[in-house]
């Protein structure tokens, strides 16, 4: 009974952690790869892959829902807290909203209010590995409040703005807010 009071209406429990991808998956060089951080902040910030690798980690254990019906429980994410790169880039008052910049030209939005929870980071591992490349290696935004979609993989950059703008799949008929509690599945 306890494990169904997590999971939102219309879910299944799964063990599996399946892979939903438009697109390949990109390939990765940590010579080429950055992270940025844009927008409405006062220090706007760009990492190399050994710069963010050199971050504070942190883990957390939540659980994964995905728009398509399935729940994963108990995700042990490990990576680099929002926190840690809302205190360097310091968003400006008038940053409400967030835009997550993908490879492969992957686009979603988040509220910044929902990126400001104790449980978001930019994860590397997942249970305790490396994120496989289909799961977003070597970068991916965790957001537990909001579908997976949110979660964006392969994550290069952020950018705070004061607008809201839909992202790839919000422009293709999701929910702009995708609360899974709400089961904000796909727009009206």
């Amino acid at each position: 009974m306890a494990e169904r009071l997590r999971v939102p209406p219309g879910q299944d429990v799964t063990e599996k952690f399946p892979v939903l991808t438009y697109g390949a998956t990109p390939k990765f060089d940590p010579k080429k790869w950055s992270f940025r951080v844009v927008g409405l902040v006062e220090n706007p910030i760009e990492f190399t892959y050994e710069q963010f690798m050199k971050l504070p980690t942190v883990k957390i254990t939540a659980d994964f829902h995905c728009v398509t019906r399935w729940s994963r429980l108990d995700n042990l994410w490990e990576g680099v807290s929002i926190h840690e790169i809302l205190r360097t880039a310091k968003p400006k008052p008038d940053a409400k909203y967030v835009m997550a910049y993908c490879d492969g030209g992957y686009t979603t939005n988040v509220p910044l209010s929902a990126l400001m929870a104790d449980n978001v980071l930019l994860a590397y591992k997942h249970d305790g590995k490396n994120l496989d490349p289909d799961h977003g290696w070597p970068l991916r935004l965790v957001v537990p409040s909001r579908y997976a979609w949110k979660s964006a993989k392969w994550l290069r950059g952020l950018e705070f703005m004061t607008d809201d703008r839909p992202g790839f799949w919000e422009v293709n008929g999701y929910h702009n807010d995708a609360d899974p509690w709400k089961e904000e599945r796909f727009s009206d």
